[in-house]
């Protein structure tokens, strides 16, 4: 009971640090509004359904240009012969001067059009089509379902129903980038199942979890967590673990709890285990730390004794001194590079006043995952060289890059869909 105790409260001191917070956000501006509709997208089989064929009727990618202020727009059309074709080419961006919402564009038979219209609340957008003679031709309402999922209908000037499309998110997965699951918490504590399917959607390949309790995973069982997970589209790859006994040689607690963790999560097919310190600033001693470096090295053998990997993630404490030597710098010069890799938060990292790139080229292939975190949304603050570090993939020996967000603009879930695109497009080029 004393040790579940002490689990309880390292997971509590440990959670504090995050932002739980996350039912107050909204997207206000018509510009950011549009950024809804950024990414590849797939027509659902009907308009009553999110579920799409294996080879849908339509493909629709929308790219984002200009510092977000427009959309590159193509729609293709499958043909009889099951390729597909161009029917629409268009660009839709935010006006600054009328504070509108703007498109121009022409179908495949070479009719050219405009349209002008507005976001009337967070889901709802309006455009008036025109054609170049200035005759109103068609009135488009479009209804965010959820970030991943549009319903597009058409009418004419007698408001008489035309057509009705959905679409469905389904960015690509081929850069393999997976997201820390603490940047959606709530979403994930209230519905776990449609949350997942939604960052499926968005484009991301895997997850890692911070939730690893009672043998479980968000009240799932590993196998039917790993199942929740591969049904909307990703692996469930990593996990966070907290157990920090006391006394660090005591082999029989150690051998214990991380047996049964290493055991429930080989259930839930993880590749990786990883874990903090969150008592940093409480080490006054080398031979603490070197305590430390013991523990994490019996972890580290337990892990790789059982075909899975264990890694180590930093906060800014890890950038204190110890009777003169910097606490990250003993653990990586003082740990089995065989049993123990590092997972660099580089928003930490910046916070601490390091730079990732020194320790990416001072000790390389030990970091073989990222949290690619910011200030606020990934990429916004200006703060960290983002493209500078990414330089450094190969040295540092980087296998998993995961997206994490902790300060937000907007709701979590968009928040997360724009740092999916800001790594795709911007940082994995």
């Amino acid at each position: 009971m004393k040790a579940r105790n002490r689990i309880i409260k390292i997971l509590t001191v440990l959670m504090s640090t995050f932002s739980f917070g996350q039912t107050d956000y909204s997207i206000s501006s018509q510009k950011d509004r549009l950024r809804q509709y950024s990414g590849q997208w797939v027509s659902a089989i009907n308009s009553s359904t999110d579920s799409v064929a294996a080879l849908p009727a339509l493909k629709m990618s929308s790219i984002s240009n200009f510092n977000n202020n427009s959309l590159s727009i193509t729609v293709l059309q499958k043909n009889s012969a099951s390729k597909y074709e161009p029917i629409l080419r268009e660009i839709i961006g935010y006006d600054c001067v009328t504070n509108t919402v703007f498109a121009a564009g022409h179908n495949n038979e070479g009719a050219f059009f405009t349209g002008k219209g507005r976001f009337s609340s967070e889901k709802k957008w309006t455009m008036q089509d025109k054609d170049l003679n200035g005759n109103n031709t068609m009135t488009v309402n479009f209804n965010f379902n959820n970030y991943t999922d549009v319903t597009l209908e058409g009418f004419d000037n007698n408001e008489k129903h035309l057509w009705k499309t959905r679409y469905i998110k389904h960015n690509p997965k081929n850069k393999n980038i997976g997201i820390q699951l603490v940047s959606v918490h709530d979403d994930m504590l209230k519905n776990p199942e449609k949350t997942l399917i939604q960052l499926g959607r968005m484009g991301y390949s895997y997850v890692e979890t911070f939730v690893y309790k009672e043998g479980g995973f968000y009240g799932y069982t590993p196998e039917a967590f790993k199942a929740v997970v591969k049904k909307a589209g990703m692996r469930f790859l990593g996990s966070m673990t907290f157990f920090d006994p006391a006394d660090k040689n005591d082999d029989v607690a150690i051998k214990f709890w991380w047996n049964k963790a290493i055991q429930d999560h080989k259930k839930a097919g993880v590749e990786y285990l990883s874990t903090s310190n969150s008592k940093i600033k409480s080490i006054k001693t080398i031979k603490e730390l070197q305590d430390y470096c013991n523990y994490y090295n019996k972890i580290g053998k337990l892990c790789k004794d059982n075909d899975l990997k264990f890694i180590f993630h930093n906060h800014a404490d890890e950038f204190l001194m110890v009777e003169g030597i910097r606490v990250y710098d003993y653990f990586l010069q003082n740990t089995n590079p065989e049993y123990v890799f590092f997972q660099s938060d580089i928003y930490w990292m910046h916070v601490a006043g390091v730079n990732p790139v020194h320790y990416f080229e001072t000790y390389p292939n030990r970091f073989i995952s990222w949290h690619v975190k910011d200030y606020k949304e990934l990429g916004e603050s200006g703060k960290i060289d983002f493209e500078d570090i990414f330089k450094y993939q190969e040295i540092s020996g980087v296998q998993y890059i995961l997206s994490e967000v902790e300060d937000y603009s907007f709701p979590p879930l968009f928040s997360v869909g724009l740092a999916w695109e800001y790594i795709y497009y911007e940082l994995l080029k």
